[in-house]
Order: C-alpha cells, then structure tokens, then sequence
C-alpha cells in the first residue's frame, strides 16, 4: 500500500481535485488538516480515507499525517497539486530499486504561456543537477527509510528540501518521467518573475547555512 499524506490549510478550491488524481487501488489518502476555517474539512471527511487533525504547520502535518499511515510507501502531496495517470506504477517501480532513497515527480504548471513554461523548465533544471526537488513534486520514500531519519524538521520553511538532502545519504534520488501538475495562483499572485526569483534566493541561502527561522522571516517580508 501507498500512504498519500496531504498537509492542508484553508484548500477548498483545489483539495477534491487533488485528492481525485490521487485515488487509486492500494493508496490510503490521509489528510493532515492544520486549524481550516473554510469547507476543507468538509471536502476531506467525504473523500479521504483518514483526516487528522495536528498544529498547523507543514512539516508537522506531514509527520502527524505519516504516523497514522498503515502504507510502505509514502507520498507527500500538497493540496494544490495534481498526480499524473500512471503514478502508483512509477512509484511503486522507482521504489523497487534498493539503490533509490527517495523520488520525486517533474514539476509542470497548468496554464500555457511562454512565462510558465520558462518556469518549469527552471524548477525541472534544478531538480535535475541539484538533485533538490521541492515538496511540490510529490516527494516519496520508503516507510521504513522516513522513520529511521525521524521524519520532517520543525522547520517553518524547507523542510522538504532538508529532508531530501538527509535521503540523499542513504540512497539515491530519482526524478519521475511524469510530471505533477501544480496549480499556478502563487506566480499569478505575486508575479511569476518575483515568486521565481525569491524561490531560488531562498534555496540557495539555505545551502549556504542560514537557518530556516531566518529565511521564514525573510519570506514573510517580501510577500
């Protein structure tokens, strides 16, 4: 089985998409709700298979989320983002592989534009030859390998790329052939240049060794 752990705060507009794209035969879908006001709540106790309740924050949801899980797998997804068709193969195939730790999906965003498309092809660029996919890309791993590191940081920002770096030391990382779809608001939001930019200053800061206090504070300023 595959658990498909979903972290969610205030998602009404995209969680029964989300969830529909990862519904699949031998997947468990839990979602792990931090303090939603709005119908997320209500959208997630008719479709998943498990809906907990934890302190709002990512990485703790994710943790609360992959407590409860009952899969050997686990896949972290995030609320606006869509599974490609065929992903319990690929991950189940990828997995199969005792020299992998971890994988990940090719990023691509819905809209078509030259903006957009320059967008994903620099996401796909750095997961590459960094080897540092984001959370979303639907990262997946082994139960077992998730538990022994202890999970997720209590980090407020990067705890999907610190986690990575950790798998990385027992295995390698795989990037899929298929790509999640993630939904665009942020770069339609605060532009697509900006949100672009202040991604990869944020990375690479972290790289660096600024602390993710530091650069949580930084991305609350500048959004």
């Amino acid at each position: 089985m595959i658990s498909v752990i979903i972290p969610t705060l205030n998602e009404e507009k995209t969680l029964q998409a989300t969830i529909d794209s990862a519904r699949a035969e031998a997947v468990e879908i839990i979602v792990s709700d931090g303090g939603s006001e709005d119908a997320t709540l209500e959208i997630a106790e008719k479709q998943a298979d498990m809906v907990i309740s934890a302190a709002s924050g990512r990485g703790e949801q994710m943790n609360v989320g992959a407590a409860a899980a009952r899969g050997e797998a686990l896949l972290f997804l995030h609320a606006d983002t869509l599974l490609p068709e065929g992903w319990v193969e690929e991950v189940v195939e990828i997995l199969k592989d005792g020299r992998v730790s971890c994988g990940a999906f090719r990023f691509a965003l819905p809209e078509k534009s030259a903006a957009l498309g320059f967008i994903s092809a620099m996401v796909n660029l750095r997961s590459k030859w960094l080897n540092m996919p984001y959370g979303d890309q639907a990262i997946f791993m082994r139960r077992k390998d998730f538990e022994a590191l202890g999970g997720f940081k209590a980090f407020p920002i990067m705890e999907d790329v610190e986690l990575v770096r950790r798998l990385r030391k027992k295995g390698r990382l795989k990037i899929t052939n298929r790509a999640v779809v993630t939904s665009a608001r942020r770069w339609r939001k605060e532009g697509w240049l900006w949100t672009t930019l202040r991604n990869q200053i944020l990375l690479y800061l972290y790289l660096l060794g600024v602390q993710p206090e530091r650069l949580y504070r930084f991305y609350r300023m500048v959004r």
